[in-house]
């Protein structure tokens, strides 16, 4: 079974056979996956009144555990966005009663976001949902495929700088 990458990379055989596009191929194959997988990522979100970004913050907040409180900058360092748009995720949230931002009391400069009570039972209950959906994404692959493709991307990952901090 062929996908629509194939198409393209056969007219490419036939316009330039000089031409080796096996990386065609996969950065092809990367940006499609990733275009179908946030598809329906978002449209599981949307389900359950989130965008995308807003359940990121949320489970940024839950992984940290107890008292699910972090720092603006530590949000948007976390999640891999801008102090800008970490604002606007914020204050969607807070506007729907998810989290709350406070001063630091050690630290006058400085906001602290937490979870509120209600915040914490929305990630719980969608985390779950959300793992579930993306298993049936996933469903075309074997566990053992998805094991293998997770370790590949790692490696590719790692390989272009993108390292684990400790």
């Amino acid at each position: 079974m062929a996908d629509r990458v194939s198409d393209f990379l056969a007219q490419w055989a036939a316009e330039r056979p000089d031409l080796d596009v096996t990386p065609m191929g996969v950065i092809g194959r990367l940006a499609r996956g990733s275009e179908l997988m946030s598809r329906g990522i978002q449209t599981y979100f949307v389900e359950h009144g989130l965008q995308q970004g807003q359940f990121d913050v949320l489970a940024t907040l839950r992984r940290s555990g107890s008292p699910f409180t972090l720092t603006p900058g530590a949000l948007a360092d976390s999640t891999m966005r801008s102090q800008a748009a970490m604002t606007n995720r914020l204050a969607g949230l807070e506007a729907k009663g998810l989290i709350e931002r406070k001063m630091d009391p050690d630290n006058r400069r400085s906001v602290l976001v937490s979870l509120t009570d209600e915040g914490l039972e929305l990630v719980d209950r969608v985390v779950t949902g959300h793992v579930e959906n993306e298993r049936e994404l996933l469903a075309p692959l074997t566990g053992a495929e998805q094991e293998r493709l997770a370790g590949l991307l790692e490696k590719l990952l790692a390989g272009s700088g993108d390292i684990a901090r400790d």
